[in-house]
């Protein structure tokens, strides 16, 4: 299947454009730097998420909307796939191993499920900071909030275009630039109703020592 294109969007007001099987309308969102947001995904829905700048990563979140106790799981999903870079076709499972969403478009092929959404410890910890930002798991907890998410049920999130390396012989794990460009996206298609956590990174390693947006779309499910 050919990737998506990019919607272009302005910061004053949502773009539009039409699905061309259904006619239903679907609307680029902005994210702003180091914030981040929650909504719903019905099951066939699909979440297009860019990086309009390039080399800015994602956190994503998922919980079933029906029973918020199942959750997107790294273990089962690392596990299943026996590796750990996932990209078009890879399905991601719950801790309950079923598949919430599966990756049915990819233009970066390079995303990070090991390392936990920054945070205001993160930023004291690695970085030294004696007034850290909340971070992602503190802008996920927020959004999060209004659907019934407490910060304790916040998992490892898929992040979406970050660039971990391994090293196969010490094991160490080196935080690299994204390898995404302006206009790259990834494209995930809901298994099952869903509330989705996503933001714009607040971890300056991660994005290559800038703070940019993300943009998401929402599309129909597909007759």
């Amino acid at each position: 299947m050919p990737p998506e294109p990019e919607i272009p969007v302005t910061h004053e007001t949502p773009v539009t454009h039409e699905i061309a099987v259904t006619h239903e309308i679907a609307v680029t969102h902005e994210i702003a730097p180091r914030s981040g947001v929650a909504f719903t995904l019905d099951k066939g829905q699909r979440l297009t998420v860019i990086d309009p700048q390039g080399e800015q990563v994602a956190d994503l979140l998922a919980f079933v909307r029906g029973d918020l106790d199942e959750v997107i799981s790294s273990g089962r999903t690392l596990d299943y796939a026996s590796r750990i870079y996932l990209t078009m076709g890879d399905p991601i499972y719950s801790n309950r191993s079923n598949v919430l969403l599966r990756i049915v478009a990819d233009t970066v092929g390079r995303h990070d499920f090991l390392l936990t959404p920054c945070s205001a410890d993160t930023f004291r910890i690695i970085y030294g900071d004696t007034h850290p930002h909340r971070g992602c798991f503190g802008n996920l907890a927020a959004a999060l909030a209004p659907y019934g998410v407490a910060p304790d049920r916040i998992p490892v999130a898929f992040n979406v275009f970050m660039n971990v390396t391994v090293d196969g012989g010490t094991g160490e794990l080196k935080v690299e630039p994204p390898l995404s460009r302006a206009g790259d996206h990834v494209t995930f298609e809901a298994e099952c109703d869903l509330v989705i956590g996503l933001t714009a990174c607040s971890a300056l390693q991660s994005n290559n020592n800038s703070f940019k947006p993300i943009r998401y779309r929402i599309d129909p499910a597909r007759a």
